[in-house]
């Protein structure tokens, strides 16, 4: 995936981590659950009545949302600079390592590091360190 800075502003940027912030103040003091994107989805998939409601909204706002900037505000579309077998073993690794980690980076990244966890800080760390090691790999050693 590459960045289309020609329509990258900082404003955009700093709107999105505003509504991911409010969206995970929401669920936790609305509902009391975390805002784990991994989690919600592997609980979705669970039949409980009680909670399949609020799971499955936040999941169609995730999968629709960016059409909706997209027409809305005529955001860039994504750009996938790699195979769909690629991207399918990469979200595949991403689900095991967030089941590993109990957790994923919305999970441990956003609402973890909020609430001043030490296990969210150590996980975030380990995903911060994963990514700068796997990019240097993928540009400089493999490519």
């Amino acid at each position: 995936m590459t960045i289309d800075w020609a329509h990258f502003t900082p404003f955009s940027a700093l709107a999105g981590g505003a509504l991911i912030g409010l969206a995970a103040a929401l669920l936790i003091l609305g509902a009391g659950r975390i805002l784990g994107a991994a989690g919600i989805v592997g609980g979705a998939l669970e039949i409980r009545d009680s909670e399949a409601s609020w799971r499955w909204s936040l999941i169609v706002g995730l999968i629709f949302s960016p059409a909706i900037a997209r027409a809305l505000w005529g955001a860039a579309a994504p750009v996938f600079a790699t195979h769909w077998p690629a991207l399918i073993v990469s979200g595949l690794l991403v689900g095991f390592g967030a089941r590993l980690g109990s957790g994923c980076t919305s999970g441990h990244g956003v609402c973890g590091l909020a609430r001043l966890s030490p296990r969210s800080l150590v996980a975030t760390g380990v995903f911060m360190a994963t990514a700068f090691v796997t990019v240097f790999v993928a540009r400089h050693v493999v490519g």
